[in-house]
């Protein structure tokens, strides 16, 4: 496949005032949740300045589903992230910087780890569908610290610390609320075992723009209908930005959801509320034969 896509405008991200260098004491620096919030703008733009000068969107033949815009997109960010001091644990690239070995146990890194997804949602992007975006959560030894998603078609932002909230576009948001699914607008990934039972359903293809539409309210609720296919890239910096907007996120067969390992995937499922998360659980595949 050699598709190319060249009338992508300048994405509008915006740009950092000035360059972020590494402190001596980076273990301290990466303790403050605005300067890793600096950081993470910094790698958002680098990626949104790559994708403005890459003329081939198609697939790069180096593994199934990866292009040439995924590729481009993590050398910038993973750039950025190393040169603040970083540890990485990307999609396209792996794990770089931290604890090589890739534990599956937060807390066992000397520093903050970036999870990152250059670009999730290539496939949409090189066949010009306008979902896609740049999800990056730093992690601490407490777990999720601080995240930012941008739609790289559109600019809107998503961030969220810790404890502090979730914004879009720098203004506050919540989920809708909704706990019935009858009445229920869900995301889904892949194929459903039937008509849950939601009032509608839409199948977009990029997990972490679903998951941030979980927090403000334009979805009620989401479901991963595959089994073990999403990697923690997918879906951690929009869980923290769901969860700190007072939605619920967990994996369907309950397990935790931040693993700092490459080889792990997981089954992530989100409502506006915990009672909708549960309901929209039970509809996995895997579930329907249980019930």
């Amino acid at each position: 496949m050699t598709a190319t896509n060249t009338s992508w405008e300048r994405l509008d991200v915006p740009q950092p005032a000035t360059p972020r260098l590494p402190s001596s004491n980076v273990t301290d620096q990466c303790t403050s949740p605005s300067w890793l919030a600096g950081v993470l703008d910094e790698a958002a733009a680098a990626v949104a300045d790559a994708l403005a000068g890459t003329a081939d969107w198609g697939e790069a033949g180096t593994r199934a589903g990866q292009h040439h815009s995924d590729l481009a997109a993590d050398a910038a960010a993973v750039t950025v992230l190393r040169a603040a001091g970083l540890g990485v644990l990307s999609e396209e690239s792996g794990r770089q910087g931290s604890d090589q070995q890739g534990s599956d146990q937060v807390g066992n890194e000397a520093a903050v780890t970036v999870v990152l997804d250059p670009l999730d949602g290539s496939t949409n992007a090189s066949r010009g569908l306008s979902w896609w975006a740049v999800s990056l959560c730093a992690v601490d030894a407490a777990g999720p610290a601080v995240a930012l998603v941008v739609d790289l078609r559109h600019g809107n932002r998503w961030t969220a610390a810790r404890g502090l909230g979730a914004q879009r576009d720098g203004e506050p948001i919540r989920t809708s609320g909704c706990s019935r699914l009858d009445q229920a607008v869900v995301g889904l990934n892949g194929v459903p075992a039937g008509h849950g039972g939601w009032a509608q359903f839409r199948a977009l293809g990029a997990a972490a723009l679903d998951l941030c539409a979980v927090a403000d309210g334009t979805l009620d609720g989401y479901l991963d209908c595959t089994t073990d296919e999403l990697g923690v890239w997918d879906f951690l910096g929009a869980t923290l930005v769901c969860r700190e907007a007072g939605g619920t996120v967990a994996d369907v067969a309950g397990r935790e959801l931040t693993v700092l390992d490459h080889a792990a995937r997981r089954i992530p499922v989100a409502g506006a509320t915990a009672e909708l998360a549960g309901r929209l659980a039970a509809l996995h595949p895997s579930q329907v034969g249980l019930r």
